[in-house]
């Protein structure tokens, strides 16, 4: 089935037989309060693959579909992720200097398809975004992202803490954009391996995360407006990368 902006199923069996045969999906919807043997059979399933998903009222499933959807929804991936390590080792044995970005939080899908196509078109190596909180890469995002979405490697990850880890262990620096940083991103060394962190549209970088990033990087701002959209701030950070590695 297709909504306006999304590939989905619902039903019980069609649900269940789509997860055995190992498709992908961006979420599941479950009714809460729904109960019995085939339901906890399916969230089995649904957890040990690490699938995504969440407990909404009837109310919101039913505006979402008209249908007998016996309390599941399965939104399909409209991409293929790629396996985290895997995308960061292919990097580091392409080029020295490799650079991500982490959107922790970002939630509308139209910034995140805007920060996609900056993204592709600054060059960088990867995407890495959580399996919870972050917006659905669905038609939308893709569509605003003019396709980029389905061009730059992205990872889908459990925890953002243990993703930065890792980078860490790997000897990248982690940027992290803020409003709040001593430094502007302008003092930053964006010529080694560096991820940069980019937060939510409301509360920015998470204090779980942004303990976790080296660096700070701040964008100076003249005007009395208090920040800017994510993905334009999203630009101005993967280009001044840009600007730097091509001395």
């Amino acid at each position: 089935m297709e909504n306006s902006n999304q590939y989905y199923l619902y039903g019980m069996h069609p649900v269940t037989d789509a997860v055995r045969q190992g498709r992908k999906f961006e979420r599941i919807l479950f009714r809460k309060g729904l109960e019995g043997e085939q339901f906890r059979t399916l969230l089995d399933e649904v957890s040990q693959r690490g699938i995504p998903y969440q407990f909404v009222p009837a109310e919101k499933m039913n505006r979402l579909v008209k249908g007998a959807h016996q309390g599941v929804i399965a939104y399909l991936a409209q991409i293929e992720y790629v396996p985290f390590e895997e995308m960061v080792e292919g990097a580091l044995s392409r080029k020295a200097n490799p650079i991500f970005l982490v959107l922790d939080g970002v939630s509308d899908v139209r910034n995140l398809g805007a920060i996609a196509r900056s993204a592709e078109c600054a060059g960088i190596d990867g995407i890495v975004v959580p399996a919870r909180g972050s917006a659905a890469i669905n038609a939308d995002a893709v569509k605003t992202s003019a396709g980029a979405l389905l061009r730059v490697p992205a990872a889908r990850v459990a925890s953002l803490k243990i993703a930065l880890y890792y980078f860490r262990e790997s000897e990248f620096q982690i940027v992290a954009a803020s409003e709040k940083a001593e430094d502007t991103l302008y003092d930053v060394n964006f010529r080694k391996p560096t991820v940069i962190v980019m937060g939510s549209e409301g509360t920015g970088i998470s204090e779980p995360v942004l303990s976790l990033c080296t660096v700070g990087a701040r964008i100076p701002m003249a005007g009395e407006t208090g920040s800017l959209n994510v993905s334009v701030a999203a630009a101005l950070m993967l280009f001044e990368a840009v600007r730097q590695r091509m001395r």
